[in-house]
């Protein structure tokens, strides 16, 4: 089949291959000038899918309310807050329940675990090398994060997800480079998950993807897809002259937090909106300061990540706002939490050139799962809303469409990633 991506995101790009693998005719479009250039360019770049969970789960709308006024709150409300924020916002208080976050819950950790293992499969056929390393520590700064952090070991058990529970010298024993002077309790290690570079992933797979005959067309924008006009693409270029035409068997939608857009004449309202988050990345300074493993402050939630010779620092999630205005507060609470844990890894003074500070758009739904599902007789399939886990759900999220495209059965039980999940979106 001719088939067409709409979006080369990481999700995108992953779709892409996958399709190609099947042996699809397969055209990438892209409003940007390269692949991974949105919210896969430099996220914290961890995967570990015991810890891949939705955001709206019990206990979580208190505590954003109680960290409103927080100088460091891992969650902000910024304005303006549109029509489209409020109502995303009532649907993630209802999947706050609990039941309905541990079926949510389980659904993201049945499809990130599989993702983990279809990553692996890619890698390893491909031999591909990107920065990366092995092993999670979830850092618990005092007793309230770690009765916080017991709560979820049950599930991590239930999962069959290794972990080990460690006191401060045990932890040091893992991490070495943790600042002396940093005071805490201890730290819930998983050893088997681990950190890469996204976009570093993102361009190699293009390129293979390129050698399966994937096209790639970058600067042309996609206009609102045409209920009657079935599989056909307006596409704009970057100078904005009369669309040009074509048309496909089918079109799959991974244009992250475009997608709304792009499926509004379809009669679909999909409740997907940007949650935004912040990094800093910079040169490391001193490789025995730099962190061996991907660490996650579990009070602030900021992730921090040794990619190579460099040190990212990831966190925040916002809703509301504007992409184009970055937040000095959260910016600072990345800078704080590097400090607290490893004071000398990166180089942050002198050069301010070297030092990367980002702000990204996730695109989330209200209850955590990703759409993964054909809309009705349109020709259009969906791959959209993985959230902050877009790089820990995407090679298995893609082999899922592909499955499905191809009329086979995937690996993984799909129940959860339809739109029938949402209720009324038409």
């Amino acid at each position: 089949m001719r088939l067409a991506v709409i979006g080369a995101g990481i999700v995108g790009v992953t779709t892409a291959y996958e399709l190609a693998q099947d042996g699809h005719d397969v055209t990438v479009f892209e409003r940007r000038g390269a692949v991974a250039e949105e919210a896969s360019f430099a996220n914290a770049g961890v995967i570990a899918p015991g810890y891949t969970s939705p955001w709206s789960s019990p206990g979580m709308p208190a505590k954003v309310f109680r960290h409103l006024l927080s100088a460091h709150a891992p969650v902000k409300l910024r304005s303006p807050l549109g029509a489209a924020e409020w109502s995303w916002a009532l649907r993630w208080l209802a999947a706050c329940k609990p039941a309905v976050y541990a079926q949510n819950r389980a659904r993201m950790l049945r499809l990130a675990l599989y993702s983990k293992q279809r990553l692996h499969q890619v890698r390893a056929a491909l031999q591909l090398e990107y920065d990366s390393g092995q092993g999670y520590l979830i850092l618990l700064r005092n007793e309230v994060d770690r009765q916080l952090a017991l709560k979820n070991l049950p599930f991590l058990k239930d999962a069959g997800v290794a972990y080990r529970e460690l006191g401060p010298d045990a932890t040091r024993g893992v991490e070495p480079a943790l600042s002396p002077d940093a005071e805490f309790v201890g730290s819930i290690h998983l050893p088997d998950d681990e950190a890469g570079n996204c976009r570093q992933f993102a361009h190699l797979l293009r390129a293979e993807a390129q050698a399966l005959g994937v096209q790639f067309e970058f600067g042309v924008r996609v206009a609102p897809l045409d209920p009657a006009r079935a599989a056909t693409l307006q596409l704009f270029g970057p100078d904005g002259s009369s669309p040009t035409e074509k048309r496909f068997d089918q079109i799959v939608v991974c244009a992250g937090v475009n997608a709304t857009q792009l499926l509004e004449p379809l009669g679909l309202r999909i409740p997907l909106v940007p949650i935004y988050g912040y990094s800093i990345s910079a040169p490391v300074r001193e490789p025995l300061n730099a962190p061996r493993n991907a660490v996650m402050d579990e009070r602030y939630k900021v992730a921090i990540t040794r990619l190579g010779q460099r040190v990212r620092v990831a966190g925040s999630a916002e809703l509301g706002g504007r992409l184009n205005v970055k937040s000095p507060a959260a910016i600072r609470t990345l800078y704080k939490v590097l400090h607290d844990w490893f004071p000398g890894a990166a180089s942050l003074s002198g050069d301010r050139a070297t030092v990367q500070e980002w702000k990204g758009a996730r695109p989330m739904l209200p209850d955590g799962p990703p759409l993964i599902c054909p809309i009705g007789t349109h020709s259009v399939w969906l791959n959209i809303g993985h959230g902050s886990s877009g790089w820990a759900l995407a090679c298995g999220s893609a082999r899922v469409l592909a499955d499905l495209i191809s009329a086979r059965s995937p690996e993984i039980a799909i129940e959860g990633f339809s739109l029938d999940r949402l209720g009324r979106v038409r």
